[in-house]
């Protein structure tokens, strides 16, 4: 007999393109590399490994901390990790892949590489918090070390944020987020951000406007910051006579925004910066909107009521129109980034899916075809131990 709910014009459910098995722990951090040609994941134990998105083989595995890991990245030619720890590590990227992973390799694996570590930081992982890097531009001149600022809890107060430059490792901004402070024998002496711990933050340089000469190159630098109880705060460091600040000093609210009853458990921030997305315990996805800097209060934030509770990650198609939630039921839930209309469920994890990354556009090495292929994949990876890879319909009208 038929099944009454399955008719036969209508599509198959979605299975997984492909299914990596790298794993023994419960995997925490996926993420995609910049030219697309290797995923990046890791575990609760410590572990990460690299797995190469031609050959869908391991590449490099080690173990990169002693405790779970919150967040992996690649920079340039090395590889950021931030574990529970109260570590940050800076590697060495492999740079030649080893023959297997080139010709398709063997069943059995030999010894891998371990990229060299470079140096590390100690860091403040006391709230989940992972690293937010804002990669600067290229100095042109040769051999010149690529740099960049890395935002991340502060050292003694979970509720704000540090900003370090790399490979220096030098504090740039100190506590951000801190109230102003008032005399100890007042009655609210203040000094500590009532919004409760930090749990996602993003750092970026808003695009300098055309029109004003004052405007830097790069424009000015924003923190967008979630927080345990629920909201998101927009801050802009607004003394640009000087470089450094503590306390907090210089940043200036533009905007905060309360959509989520409980904690904020993942924020993404679109790539050209124009809007973030969040996701909580409850079922509400926000959006916030980070091209306009004085919105009408009510346009702070616009909270999309789904049918799911639940959620602990998400991530954004590098063409900012879908973005993908996953859930702590195991399924990964797409939507609509302008209406947020849901798009489709896929389904495979039967544990909570911890992490989702969406695949980069942006790799002038491979051919249309594989582009085609490539620029819809997304992977999840879920407390099961793998890591699904879906091949995403282009969803255009």
């Amino acid at each position: 007999m038929a099944n009454p709910g399955f008719t036969s014009t209508s599509p198959p459910p979605p299975t997984p393109l492909h299914l990596l098995r790298s794993h023994s722990s419960s995997i925490s951090a996926v993420a995609f590399s910049d030219d697309n040609e290797r995923i990046y994941s890791a575990d609760t134990s410590g572990k990460v490994v690299v797995t190469s998105t031609r050959s869908l083989r391991s590449i490099a595995v080690w173990n990169a901390h002693t405790d779970s890991i919150l967040g992996v990245e690649e920079w340039d030619k090395f590889i950021v990790t931030h574990g529970r720890d109260n570590k940050v590590h800076v590697w060495q990227r492999i740079e030649e892949l080893p023959l297997d992973a080139r010709i398709g390799g063997s069943a059995g694996l030999p010894s891998l590489p371990t990229p060299t570590l470079c140096y590390s930081m100690d860091v403040n992982a006391l709230n989940f918090c992972r690293f937010s890097l804002l990669k600067l531009p290229k100095v042109s001149e040769e051999n010149a070390k690529p740099k960049a600022l890395i935002a991340l809890p502060n050292l003694v107060d979970s509720s704000t944020a540090d900003v370090w430059s790399l490979p220096l490792m030098d504090r740039v901004h100190a506590a951000i987020g801190q109230e102003v402070k008032k005399s100890v024998f007042s009655a609210n002496p203040g000094g500590r951000n009532n919004s409760g711990i930090m749990m996602s933050v993003h750092l970026y340089h808003q695009k300098a406007d055309a029109t004003s000469s004052s405007a830097s190159a790069r424009g000015s630098l924003r923190i967008l910051a979630a927080y345990e109880n629920g909201s998101v705060v927009l801050r802009e460091y607004t003394r640009s006579a000087k470089e450094v600040s503590i306390e907090g000093e210089g940043w200036e609210i533009i905007w905060k925004s309360k959509l989520h009853v409980d904690s904020i458990m993942a924020m993404r921030v679109s790539r050209a910066n124009e809007f973030a997305v969040t996701v909580s315990a409850d079922h509400i996805v926000g959006r916030y909107d980070l091209t306009v800097d004085k919105p009408p209060p009510e346009e702070h934030g616009v909270a999309h009521r789904t049918k799911h509770a639940g959620n602990g990650s998400v991530a954004i198609r590098d063409n900012g129109k879908v973005c993908a939630v996953g859930g702590w039921d195991g399924k990964v839930r797409l939507y609509s980034t302008k209406s947020f209309k849901p798009l489709g469920t896929l389904k495979y994890h039967k544990s909570a899916c911890q992490c989702v990354d969406a695949h980069d556009d942006e790799d002038d090495e491979m051919t249309s075809e594989e582009k085609a292929e490539r620029c819809r994949w997304l992977i999840a990876g879920a407390k099961d131990n793998r890591i699904s890879i879906w091949s995403l319909m282009s969803f255009e009208k």
